[in-house]
């Protein structure tokens, strides 16, 4: 029989060694936060930080910079997460790793706010004095730095804010002067007539990193180029295009030898359609049915095999020949590798003006083009304002794109001329990725004008093969990627890229600071005159140059400045990025901590187009290595189906109002439980998962804390005396350390928060603890158990607020300091502990997973007699166990299984059969449980079942172990 009465009315709660704590359940990250952030900054911890780590190796993440142009959205929030868990854990790891933050302060959108200023008020840019202007674009990047630093440092991100780098600041200004100068002075600049990419909008050249690709809706047609020359005269060749502004600038066209191609002939077609019977067109062989369908010709034959030796011979004439005076020039055909047979004719529409393959195949065939008579000038077709010029006859005026992004009317103005030339054989429409400028979202165009450019293939220095293409491949495979994948990535983009266009027609960046002699186009190489440029940065920032006198002052009395262009480009303003590691990384008097080349760029996988482009191609070309080591990148925020974040969609999910509602270390949890490797998802059902994640790690330390009250350091066990469960958990710890080490070491945060998690889930929450709380909080003071237990939770306390100080830096400190609040004391100026590998036992996990594993059957069992009311908790039940299983019986072999099994008694037997309509579990085989009521009288102190609950006279309504636990409190005047 169960007797479960008390029999006396004593409250023994208070002689219970509860948990105490003042930890609370609710964490109150929003409002609390702060507190931590102001305590850091009172303390400087960061400062610190760098003292306590001065004889370290150094560990250097190199911040990329964000632009100053706005408050911080979700990416930002990600980005900057990441490098500080790279920065935190590296230093924990026993690096001294700092972090200096840095922000990109020129370029094309905090001009554009200022001239939309301007705009707002009727103010004219061009009556404002350039250093007045530049001043103004100053003070609006200085204003978004403020507030972006104080939106980075919320997030929880520690660094040198006091202290960051600003790519607009007078000494950075300067050193990237001395960079292009350098660049300019080994021969690798260059000023160049080249098509790039031109947004008629801003008024500037861009580069590819500067350009997204949208849906676009294009103007196509098909156009006949007479044959004027051979046998094939009277033929046309049909060119596709869709772009037919371009044709007045149309010099050649391209086919390919790898194409076969026939001589075609129409032989029926509605009445005054423009492919009329009768007319001849050479085309490809694979394309000429869907040419002749989209001309609308009912019928046609093909009449002859036409050879790429045919073809190489040809001479055209330009379809507007005859419209107005300046196209009466021949067109040749030219083989190029470009063309294929996927769309349009076999045969690609040549103007070097507006193309880069059209001007890499001009260029590569000038002498031939030469030898023919022909004129190689490559006409300027288009203004900087999208207008046709004088090198457009018969066009000049007529717009390509407008200030505001939409269509002029010069395609129409050529289709019509086109049509009334006889030219045109077929019209439409199509859609497609165009490129568009990522900044004002509207369409580029492609572009000649004379802009500076630095070689990619040119021998640097006159060494054969060290070209700026070479060393960045070189640096690019003595790189290490995360994930690996970026760096086959970059490797292509490094490639296959064209020259490096520098240039920009802008006011606010840092100018080309060369000159060139008016006569020889020879750019000036003298190092006093960098000097001197250089030296006026240093002193006044690049606003120096824009002042009267500078040329005068900068040449000196060495050279007439009337005999020089001072060139007023300004400088992409991926070069002045690009530049950072020669301003920061190796300005030893500024940052003493840091080293080049860093240990890593981080940024996200748009920058190997961007930041790690740039800045491989600079210190390519000025140092003949990669500025990094390793390169990390991350993904995108997606919403939580998926989809990208846009106002309109009404998805965008703001970092500002996470932190508001559930604090930072909520928003950094989620970083850290992502794959970033891929892109990431952010909605409310994510926020809430990660909130119910953090919560049962914070009860779980909340418990660790509220038990560590009572831990004296005097009255730890050694290893050797503990019972086997504790040193089971000494020997997960071990193997914790191993693997949480290892993860951050390779930057795997997914992966420290799974090993985590789900160590304190379920090895310590639903394990452990469950199972020690008994010990803990009933047994003796003298108890080994219980002050093994306790030793355990110690070390416990000591690795896993250091193991996930990196991720929830705010929580971790808070939980340290709980227990350690002294003056000067910060979870973030630990290393992570050294944990003894001694404590290692494979030997003992495996043993210990046998006997979970009959535990599991037990509780299951105990789980169906509550849910059927048979017993209110497991210490009501003292289960039957039968096992066939010679390894499990082995297993549990001197192990206390009711303390394990949390309950008040229990019998094992091994047999040779399970019992008929015992509970068994099949992943389980061997092992079967009847369940039973435990006997004896229920304990008023701990609850157990027992029939020894009366025997002792002193204390007759508790357990024998219950009453030597209230002696010896009664002994120590507790």
């Amino acid at each position: 029989m169960t007797d479960t009465a008390v029999s006396a009315e004593t409250d023994y709660s208070s002689t219970l060694f509860l948990p105490e704590t003042n930890f609370p359940m609710r964490a109150g990250l929003p409002q609390r936060e702060p507190d931590w952030l102001k305590r850091w900054e009172e303390m400087d911890l960061y400062g610190l930080q760098r003292e306590q780590a001065r004889d370290r190796p150094l560990f250097t993440l190199h911040d990329g910079p964000p632009y100053a142009n706005g408050n911080i959205h979700i990416g930002h929030a990600l980005n900057k997460t990441l490098k500080d868990l790279v920065s935190r854990s590296m230093q924990m790891l026993g690096y001294n790793s700092a972090y200096v933050p840095g922000w990109d302060c020129h370029g094309l959108p905090i001009e554009w706010k200022i001239e939309e200023q301007y705009r707002a008020k009727g103010k004219d840019k061009n009556e404002v004095p350039v250093v007045e202007f530049r001043q103004e674009c100053r003070a609006f990047a200085s204003q978004w730095v403020d507030i972006q630093r104080e939106e980075f440092k919320r997030l929880g991100v520690l660094g040198e804010w006091d202290n960051p780098y600003l790519t607009m600041s007078f000494d950075a200004e300067a050193q990237i002067a001395r960079e292009l100068m350098k660049v300019a002075t080994s021969g690798q600049l260059y000023r160049g007539s080249k098509p790039v990419m031109w947004s008629v909008v801003e008024r500037t050249a861009l580069a590819e990193a500067e350009i997204e690709y949208q849906d676009y809706e294009s103007d196509a047609i098909w156009v006949k180029f007479p044959v004027t020359s051979g046998e094939l005269a009277g033929a046309s060749v049909v060119i596709w295009t869709t772009t037919p502004w371009t044709i007045p600038a149309n010099r050649a066209i391209s086919f390919s030898s790898k194409i076969e191609y026939g001589l075609y002939e129409v032989t029926a077609a509605p009445e005054g359609n423009w492919a009329a019977v009768g007319d001849k067109y050479i085309i490809a062989d694979q394309l000429a049915a869907e040419v002749f369908s989209k001309a609308k010709v009912e019928a046609f034959e093909k009449r002859a095999t036409v050879s790429a030796a045919d073809l190489a011979g040809l001479t055209c004439a330009h379809p507007l020949r005859g419209f107005a005076n300046g196209y009466a020039f021949d067109v040749p055909l030219l083989d190029g590798e470009h063309v294929t047979d996927d769309a349009g004719t076999g045969f690609v529409h040549t103007a070097p003006s507006h193309g880069l393959d059209d001007f890499d195949v001009w260029m590569s065939n000038g002498r031939q083009l030469t030898e023919r008579g022909i004129d190689t000038r490559i006409p300027f077709t288009v203004d900087d304002a999208g207008f046709y010029t004088k090198d457009a006859p018969g066009f000049e005026g007529a717009r390509v794109i407008d200030d505001s992004g939409k269509k002029g009317d010069a395609n129409q103005r050529v289709i019509t001329a086109l049509a009334e030339r006889g030219a045109m054989v077929a019209r439409g429409r199509i859609k497609h990725q165009y490129p568009h400028s990522w900044r004002s979202k509207k369409p580029v165009i492609y572009r000649n004008t004379p802009q500076w450019f630095v070689y990619m293939d040119r021998p640097i220095g006159g060494a054969a093969g060290d070209t700026l293409r070479t060393r960045a491949l070189r640096a690019i495979d003595a790189t290490k990627f995360y994930p690996a994948a970026g760096q086959n990535r970059l490797r292509s983009m490094i490639a296959e890229r064209p020259d490096w266009v520098l240039s920009r027609q802008r006011a606010w960046g840092v100018p080309i600071t060369v000159f060139v002699h008016k006569e020889s186009g020879e750019i000036l190489k003298d190092e006093q005159v960098n000097h001197r440029i250089a030296q006026s940065f240093e002193e006044e920032g690049a606003d120096a140059w824009y002042k009267p006198g500078a040329a005068e002052r900068y040449l000196g009395d060495g050279y007439n400045a009337a005999d020089y262009e001072m060139v007023t480009d300004i400088l992409d303003v991926w070069f002045d990025s690009g530049s950072t590691h020669a301003f920061v990384l190796r300005n030893k008097q500024k940052w003493p901590h840091l080293k080049f080349p860093a240990s890593m760029y981080l940024e996200g996988s748009d920058q190997h187009r961007g930041w790690f482009h740039s800045s491989l191609l600079e210190s390519a070309a000025t140092n003949g290595h990669a500025p990094y080591d390793s390169v990390l990148t991350h993904g995108f925020t997606m919403d939580g189906e998926g989809r990208k974040m846009s106002k309109s969609l009404g998805n965008v999910v703001a970092p500002q109002e996470i932190i508001k509602q559930y604090g930072a270390d909520i928003l950094r949890l989620w970083v850290a439980s992502s794959d970033y490797a891929e892109d990431l998802r952010l909605g409310k059902e994510i926020i809430q998962t990660t909130v119910d994640s953090y919560r049962k790690l914070r009860n779980t330390l909340r418990w660790l804390l509220g038990n560590l009250a009572h831990y004296r350091a005097e009255d730890e066990v050694a290893f050797a005396e503990m019972p086997e469960l504790e040193r089971l958990m000494l020997h997960r710890l071990a193997e914790l350390d191993q693997g949480v080490r290892a993860a951050y070491e390779e930057f795997d945060y997914r992966r420290v928060v799974t090993l985590l998690t789900n160590f304190m889930n379920i090895e310590l929450s639903a394990f452990y603890f469950d199972i020690r709380k008994d010990a803990l909080y009933c047994d003796p003071i003298s108890s080994v158990r219980r002050r093994a237990a306790l030793t355990v939770l110690n070390h416990l306390f000591d690795c896993l607020t250091a193991w996930l100080a990196p991720i929830l830096v705010f929580t971790m400190e808070e939980c340290w300091l709980e227990r350690h609040p002294e003056a000067g004391s910060s979870v973030h100026l630990r290393l992570f502990p050294d944990v003894p590998a001694d404590w290692l036992d494979p030997e003992l996990e495996e043993r210990w997973d046998r006997i979970k594993a009959v535990r599991r059957v037990i509780t299951g069992a105990l789980e169906i007699e509550r849910r059927e009311k048979r017993i209110g908790s497991s210490l009501e039940a003292a289960p039957r166990v039968t096992i066939t299983d010679e390894r499990l019986a082995a297993a549990i072999e001197g192990v206390d299984m009711a303390e394990v099994a949390i309950t008040s008694a229990i019998s094992v037997e091994k047999a040779g059969e399970l019992p008929m309509g015992a509970f068994t579990l099949a992943e389980v085989p061997g092992v079967a449980v009847v369940p039973a009521l435990a006997e004896g009288k229920r304990c008023a102190r701990s609850w157990k079942v027992l029939p020894e609950v009366g025997t002792d006279p002193d204390f007759p309504d508790v357990t024998l172990r219950d009453a030597q636990a209230l002696r010896e409190r009664a002994e120590a005047g507790l």
